[in-house]
């Protein structure tokens, strides 16, 4: 496969899952703010631009949501943002038109043109269940109509590391807000893991075992463990390791961390919340910068966003 196409099919994968992430953490941001008069409303945007890597305005600059919904919701030039990832998927279905199925190009094309009818709604929750469907869509068409070939892999592989990242983002900042913050019931429903975990632990639910179910449940699809091993199983495929004694760059940065919060006490991964969470995330860009050295290289400037810590 050429490098340009599979670099394509990457980052189809990490655009779509940035916007239906963004617009899961903003859901829960927005909600918060909402429900709580007594929020510290720039405070809390400023501590949420923090963890998305977006610079805040000057400190005598009062932050609010309408700040950070045209940053990070609403931006069409700014491929960190919800409506800029999703112009950025279409475009990079424009360029793997030759490989991706017509039912994943006009799943993807439809979303581009119904996203200025959808920005700016009345209701903020509006324009993120949209994002949400639309992303829905285009992982069922990948899941039930694509071949688990290289194809597959590469968008499977970039999707996982982004959810791997994106998830660490959400639980960040549940860390550094503390008692004002997200509940976990509030975070798993987010993700689309309550009912899961309800299921999971038959009425025994507790904070402890909500956050073990979003960062090492190895069954549920939206934990960090889970994104992580399928990162590892879609590396694998692309390219199966022959050499006995060492492995490559980006499943050594993956499986590093991977194996430090598999095999840690829970507890002692919740007491350095955010600390561990900073890790996940520079694993997901240093993994990233190695699969695009090992198969997108190119002498010219890239264009892609960077997940720079």
């Amino acid at each position: 496969m050429l490098s340009r196409i599979a670099e394509s099919l990457f980052w189809i994968g990490r655009y779509v899952e940035r916007a239906d992430d963004t617009a899961r953490l903003l859901d829960v941001h927005v909600q918060i703010l909402l429900e709580d008069p007594w929020a510290e409303e720039d405070l809390a945007c400023r501590s949420l631009l923090s963890v998305m890597d977006r610079t805040a305005p000057p400190p005598h600059v009062e932050v609010g949501r309408e700040h950070v919904l045209d940053v990070l919701a609403y931006d069409r030039f700014a491929p960190s943002a919800i409506a800029g990832s999703l112009v950025a998927a279409r475009e990079n279905a424009r360029r793997a038109r030759e490989i991706i199925s017509t039912e994943l190009w006009e799943c993807l094309n439809t979303t581009w043109n119904q996203l200025p009818s959808h920005m700016r709604p009345a209701r903020p929750h509006d324009y993120f269940t949209w994002v949400r469907e639309r992303a829905a869509v285009v992982a069922g068409i990948m899941d039930s109509a694509t071949s688990r070939d290289e194809t597959w892999a590469f968008m499977v592989l970039g999707r996982s590391i982004e959810r791997a990242d994106m998830t660490a983002r959400l639980l960040t900042t549940r860390a550094l807000a503390g008692s004002a913050g997200p509940s976990w019931t509030t975070l798993l429903r987010s993700c689309g893991a309550h009912e899961a975990f309800l299921r999971t632990y038959r009425g025994t639910a507790s904070d402890e075992r909500a956050a073990g179910f979003l960062l090492l449940d190895r069954l549920f699809p939206r934990s960090i463990v889970f994104a992580l091993n399928q990162a590892e199983e879609c590396l694998a495929a692309l390219e199966p390791v022959t050499d006995r004694a060492t492995v490559d760059e980006a499943r050594r940065h993956i499986g590093y961390v991977r194996t430090n919060l598999e095999y840690r006490p829970l507890v002692d991964v919740l007491d350095a919340l955010p600390k561990e969470m900073e890790r996940v995330q520079r694993a997901c860009s240093a993994a990233s910068d190695a699969i695009r050295g090992r198969y997108f290289p190119s002498g010219a400037a890239t264009t892609w966003v960077g997940e720079a810590l």
